[in-house]
């Protein structure tokens, strides 16, 4: 089945030139300056992923990856990436607005919002028109949480936090990126609790998921954890070609790769 990697960025110019991504570099051993939409998508195919998920990215200093620019990619390569919007909390109106746009008259699939970005977690009342606006367009909101990998508080990306909006917005799809380390277990225990919280597995390789998150894929996860990579902190292809140590049969394989976004983004 082809493959559906749920969270991925094209990166800007703008993006790459941030300051807290110098962590990230310096773990990685890239220093990118710039990256052709060209091979995104090569690394994208060469890894077998179908659908990418495009992000968005906005703070407060504005957009590092605008939702024009996103629909641009998309445009580009309609087979092969599916847009996830952003929007400025600062203004609420306006970003229900955005969202409801891009979403009705452009075909994008989720919210992403990055939180540590804000340094505001996931519950403050600027979060919450936009929650209640992906309920009315049955569309999920993408969160981090885990470690801030960058050089930015981690606080934000604390999985207690998700279960306070998990309450409110019972109906509302939670995909919480990046596997929650070091609090997976807490984040495996709210994906367990709430049938509204997924988990992610981007900005890790397979050798690094915790046995407690490949233990829960392998039980009553199965149906609760998709693939990301964080393109391009990580390629798809590093990661997928480190799937086979996971020892996943090939019905939970299938739900992780690809159904079990199918589903969630309604692709």
């Amino acid at each position: 089945m082809a493959i559906i990697d749920v969270w991925a960025q094209h990166p800007t110019q703008r993006f790459l030139a941030e300051p807290f991504f110098d962590s990230l570099k310096k773990w990685t051993g890239q220093d990118l300056q710039d990256v052709p939409l060209e091979l995104t998508a090569s690394e994208m195919q060469a890894a077998g992923v179908g659908r990418a998920l495009i992000s968005a990215w906005y703070g407060p200093g504005g957009a590092l990856i605008s939702n024009e620019e996103v629909l641009g990619y998309v445009k580009k390569f309609p087979d092969l990436f599916v847009g996830i919007a952003s929007a400025d909390l600062r203004n609420p109106v306006a970003a229900v607005r955005t969202l409801r746009h891009f979403v009705t008259e452009h075909g994008f699939k989720g919210l992403r919002i990055v939180q540590w970005l804000w340094e505001l977690p996931c519950t403050h009342p600027l979060y919450y028109p936009l929650y209640a606006a992906c309920v009315e367009l049955e569309v999920p909101v993408c969160l981090q949480v885990g470690l801030t990998g960058p050089l930015r508080s981690s606080e934000t990306g604390r999985p207690l936090h998700i279960e306070r909006v998990a309450l409110d917005f019972p109906e509302l799809k939670i995909v919480c990126g990046h596997i929650g380390y070091p609090w997976h277990t807490e984040m495996i225990a709210f994906a367990t609790k709430f049938p509204n919280i997924y988990i992610d597995t981007s900005a890790y390789k397979p050798k690094r998921y915790p046995a407690e998150l490949v233990a829960y894929m392998k039980a009553h996860g199965k149906h609760k954890v998709m693939f990301g990579s964080n393109y391009p902190m990580l390629t798809p292809k590093a990661c997928l070609d480190e799937l086979s140590v996971l020892g996943l049969d090939v019905e939970t394989t299938e739900l992780f790769t690809c159904k079990n976004a199918k589903s969630v983004f309604a692709l």
